[in-house]
């Protein structure tokens, strides 16, 4: 039976893989339609499709460039979207004619007695419901005698409402009894276990949902990008096509822009980690205090009708709503985050829970880079990518976005109120605790004081000098030390610890809610004012819980950076430990290996080769899919130039050690002053961080070049705080609009300089003050430049950098110079690298689309210097379709301003006729 099965398998896979080669013979030969545009598409949009296409009916990793303001999310959408459909259709062609029903994700014959595939049905089941758990409870468990301060029964009528409130309900945070698999698998007892439990809501309801959900869906397109207002653009895009209604769409996002209990203030949280701790402890199976009052004493307790079963958000306590929340989705058009909040707000239901539950039936699902890429956010989103397709847009900086993701930091307080945490804990429920959850917080006690002593001052912390690898307590003061993961739990006596068992203690008993939750009742009966910090008690755990897990990583994964406690201006500066992730080859792996096709897309993906190296270093060069395309704006409605000189001729030069003389921001205040007088409209000045453009702004206050500049344009800057940032650009465009004109002061890699679209007059000029190159005196981007440098590198041929014997860092500039000048050749190209790709993001959002027209000022010596004398020039690496019309060279600001005033009188000259 079982091998006839797999013969037909193999005949109808055989058959299937024969007419896909067939399918992709004519792709090549003719190029496929894509009804769905809305337009008359360019032919590089043509061009693009037909390689998106191609690719996905291939499978496999491949990358597609296509510069900003080329129509690419319409581009993705209509050539992705196509193929879904033509796939999906092809899909259910084949399996008209086969006899086949899937179990459990095994196909069996249909013409099986049905005994035999339940058999194998309640096989599996068997299986799952073997599973151990370390919880037991003992018989002699049930005759430990309860203090008085638990039984609640015979307390002393003097104390009266305050302990019953207070000690008589500690019982609940007491651990379970705890054993290892390990020391289970060892023991005789036969008696029964208690099953795993995190205390939060769940309902039949939910349940049944959930099994619904799981038999829903199929083929899948994930489409994600790095931030909220990229997908809504997304969205948008999507709207303008008809797949807006032929396909089932799901937008995911973070509690944060999603929470809508408005009664809890979980948004003034503030923090993304302390809101979804606070969301996730509203869901706890939890009976109020008022509740416990009216049940122990026996009072008559006026409020709400209170089950201890209730989910205590609001918006998750009834699931019908939630149901109806997923039938409205899928009964829409597609739905941006914000669609999905005003919907969620209408029905009183949570959005954020209820577009989770649409993913199993949505075709195309947008989301956010981190819900994608972290393994433990797919899981919880009950995200299955297996012979999915997965579209990364803007995936410029997707390998250190990557890798940013997985690093783990704590700092010296957030250690020490763990600490304090559970010694507090352990003093109050010492003699009920068992021997293994005793054992376990003793260990875990050792570890952290382990990991406090290289945060003290050096007088305070000794370390034996005698264990191998440096000494983290003796680093500079204000610096840092960077060391492999093994020397550092040697050189802390920690390498005997069993981390992995210690997660697992961690996890499975529930230690962190139940310390956390006991510390909140005693700080709320002692009336403690930092009661309400509980969130923060529980994000410290979090940082803690993350350490261990870096910690477990492999040696040569990521580094340890220990940085000392310090003095400055603001005050003291705790000291922190962090893990610094240094490979993501393995971690996207995990996405390559499950999903049919991955697609890396973006405006500026060059140079492909550091980003193969990086992420998927086991497929060869020739094996990987990459498509560019030039800009659909024609070369007469761009001006780019190098501005060496400034108005008074001063040579501009913003590197680190000239950037800040007075003289050098004098000059740049001349011309803009010159500029905002030429140019029309609106123009962004992009500076290298808040901190420059804070300074360059103060100086101009105070020279008067400021007021000068506002007597031409009104003047905006970019605030810092992202929820600011909307405001802003309204009032800016609102200026341009009112004919008077604006300047906008914006620093790259802010929220201005990625995912907002300046077209037409927002933005007829664009300034690029400077090289952005990221300051040398950053510990964590050495050691990236460190690890990049011998990527590809024998152990023998690895370069011997002055930063690679562990040594240690104080953050001064000029050790930074000197490892970058140590480099060969990859670290210093990727130093380079990062700095140019944020550069052509910047400028990029200038024109977006084909009538759009704008000039491009790089204000720098270095732009201007002639490419052909030099091996690593800035300009070779900028955008095609600003490199091939780049001005190099000028004889002075003079002939800057003749050619402005040439391209604007030109193109005014355009729009009156």
């Amino acid at each position: 039976m079982s091998i006839n099965l797999v013969l037909v398998y193999a005949c109808v896979v055989g058959q299937c893989n024969m007419k896909e080669m067939i399918d992709k013979t004519q792709l090549a030969e003719e190029k496929q339609e894509f009804p769905a545009f809305p337009y008359e598409p360019y032919s590089i949009q043509i061009d693009f499709m037909n390689a998106l296409y191609r690719f996905l009916d291939k499978g496999g990793v491949s990358m597609l460039e296509s510069p900003t303001g080329t129509g690419k999310s319409l581009s993705i959408i209509c050539s992705a979207l196509q193929w879904l459909l033509d796939r999906n259709e092809k899909i259910n062609n084949n399996s008209g004619s086969s006899d086949k029903v899937v179990v459990d994700g095994e196909e069996e014959d249909e013409s099986e007695p049905d005994w035999i595939r339940n058999f194998t049905v309640n096989s599996h089941d068997d299986a799952k419901t073997n599973r151990k758990s370390p919880f037991r409870v003992k018989k002699h468990a049930k005759e430990k005698r309860v203090p008085q301060a638990f039984s609640g029964g015979d307390s002393d009528a003097r104390k009266g409402e305050e302990e019953v409130s207070g000690e008589a309900n500690e019982q609940e945070f007491c651990l379970q009894e705890y054993e290892s698999e390990e020391d289970y698998s060892s023991s005789s007892s036969s008696s029964k276990r208690k099953p795993l439990g995190g205390g939060y809501y769940t309902s039949s309801e939910d349940e049944e949902d959930g099994k619904e959900c799981e038999e829903e869906g199929g083929l899948k397109v994930f489409y994600c990008s790095r931030t909220h207002s990229q997908l809504s653009q997304f969205v948008k895009e999507l709207r303008k096509t008809v797949f807006a209604q032929k396909v089932r769409v799901v937008c995911l996002g973070s509690r944060k822009n999603m929470c809508i209990n408005e009664v809890a203030d979980v948004l003034k949280l503030g923090n993304v980690g302390r809101i979804n701790e606070r969301c996730l402890d509203l869901q706890k199976k939890k009976t109020s205090l008022a509740s416990k009052k009216k049940k122990n004493l026996g009072t008559n307790v006026k409020g709400g009708r209170t089950k201890s079963s209730s989910c205590r958000c609001p918006m998750l306590r009834k699931q019908s709503l939630q149901r109806e929340f997923k039938a409205e989705i899928l009964q829409q058009e597609a739905m941006d985050i914000e669609d999905l909040v005003q919907l969620g707000r209408e029905m009183r239901t949570c959005p954020y829970y209820g577009s989770r539950r649409v993913a199993p039936a949505a075709d195309l699902i947008i989301l956010p880079y981190q819900s994608l890429l972290s393994k433990s956010s797919q899981e919880s989103l009950g995200l299955n990518l297996k012979s999915s397709v997965v579209i990364i847009d803007e995936a410029h900086n997707l390998a250190d976005t990557l890798l940013s993701m997985h690093d783990a930091k704590i700092t010296m307080s957030q250690l020490e109120d763990v600490h304090s945490s559970i010694e507090s804990y352990l003093g109050r429920f010492q003699n009920l605790l068992g021997a293994g959850n005793r054992r376990y917080i003793q260990t875990l006690l050792i570890l952290i004081r382990a990991l406090l002593k290289p945060l003290a001052t050096t007088s305070d912390s000794d370390l034996n000098s005698g264990n191998s690898g440096p000494d983290p307590s003796k680093s500079k003061a204000c610096g840092g030390c960077s060391m492999a993961i093994n020397d550092f739990l040697f050189s802390l006596n920690i390498d005997n610890i069993n981390l992995v068992k210690l997660l697992a203690y961690i996890k499975q008993s529930n230690i962190i809610h139940k310390v956390s939750g006991y510390g909140e009742r005693v700080a709320m009966l002692q009336k403690d004012p930092a009661a309400h910090e509980e969130m923060s008690k529980l994000s410290s755990f979090r940082a803690f819980s993350d350490i261990l897990v870096a910690l477990t990583h492999n040696n040569g994964d990521g580094r340890i950076i220990v940085s000392k406690m310090s003095s400055s201006t603001s005050g003291q500066q705790g000291g922190y430990i962090k893990y610094v992730m240094l490979t993501g080859a393995k971690l996207f792996s995990e996405v390559v290996d499950e999903a049919h096709a991955v697609v890396l897309a973006g405006g500026t993906l060059q140079p492909i080769e550091e980003t193969r190296e990086r992420l998927f270093p086991w497929l060869p060069s020739n094996q990987l899919q990459f498509f560019s395309c030039s800009h659909i704006v024609p070369s007469e409605s761009i001006m780019p130039v190098a501005v060496s000189h400034g108005p008074s001729g001063l040579s501009f030069d913003f590197s680190h050690s000239s950037r800040s003389s007075t003289e050098m921001i004098q000059e740049l205040g001349l011309l803009m002053s010159n500029l905002v007088a030429l140019v029309p409209e609106g123009v962004i000045v992009f500076f290298s961080s808040f901190e420059y453009e804070t300074q360059v702004h103060t100086a101009w206050t105070n020279s008067g070049i400021l007021r000068r500049i506002m007597k031409k344009k009104r003047v905006f800057r970019e605030p810092r705080r992202n929820t600011e940032v909307e405001a802003v650009l309204r009032d800016y465009k609102e200026a341009i609009e009112s004919e008077r004109g604006a300047i906008m002061l914006a620093v790259v890699g802010g929220k201005v300089s990625e995912g907002i679209n300046f077209s037409d007059g927002m933005c007829r000029c664009v300034v690029m003050v400077g090289l952005p190159y990221p300051s040398p005196s950053d510990i964590e981007l050495l050691e990236r430049i460190k690890h990049i440098e011998g990527l590809g590198d024998t152990e023998s041929s690895k370069p011997c950098l002055t930063l690679v014997d562990d040594s240690y860092y104080s953050g001064d500039v000029r050790e930074g110079f000197g490892v970058l000048r140590s480099c060969r050749r990859r670290g210093k190209e990727y130093y380079e690298n990062l700095c140019m790709k944020a550069v052509n993001q910047s400028i990029g959002r200038a024109i977006r689309h084909a009538k759009d027209y704008s000039a491009i000022l790089l204000v720098d010596a270095r732009y201007a210097n002639d490419p052909a004398k030099r091996t690593s020039h800035p300009s070779s690496k900028l955008p095609k379709w600003i490199k091939d019309h780049l001005i190099y060279s000028t004889k002075g600001y003079g002939d800057v301003h003749r050619l402005l005033h040439q391209f604007f009188k030109h193109k005014n000259v355009q729009k009156s006729s």
